[in-house]
């Protein structure tokens, strides 16, 4: 069953995140058998307290243990300490339901 990661970020250091933390991550999550379904600066909040200028992505997995391996592999550990310095970011793991909600 399909998995999608979700994450939700404020930007602190928008050139630290995009030379440094974005290429090197897109490159594990290729590497792990993730794909993006959405990369897109400036999410619009209708509600909620995610505050205004948020980034947001979506990688799809093959399962949400194919996302866990890379989230958890000692590869993304090195990455993550880019992210952490060039953003704040709230990150979801969710498995597609087996079927579509009408």
């Amino acid at each position: 069953m399909p998995a999608y990661m979700i994450v939700v970020a404020e930007i602190t250091d928008r050139d630290r995140f995009i030379n440094d933390y974005a290429p090197a991550a897109a490159q594990l999550v290729q590497q792990f058998g993730g794909r993006y379904v959405l990369r897109a600066p400036g999410a619009e909040v209708l509600e909620g307290g995610f505050g205004p200028n948020r980034s947001v992505a979506v990688s799809q997995w093959p399962d949400k243990a194919a996302a866990r391996r890379f989230w958890e592999s000692p590869e993304y550990q090195a990455v993550r300490r880019l992210r952490e310095a060039a953003c704040n970011a709230e990150v979801l793991l969710v498995e597609a339901p087996a079927e579509s909600i009408a």
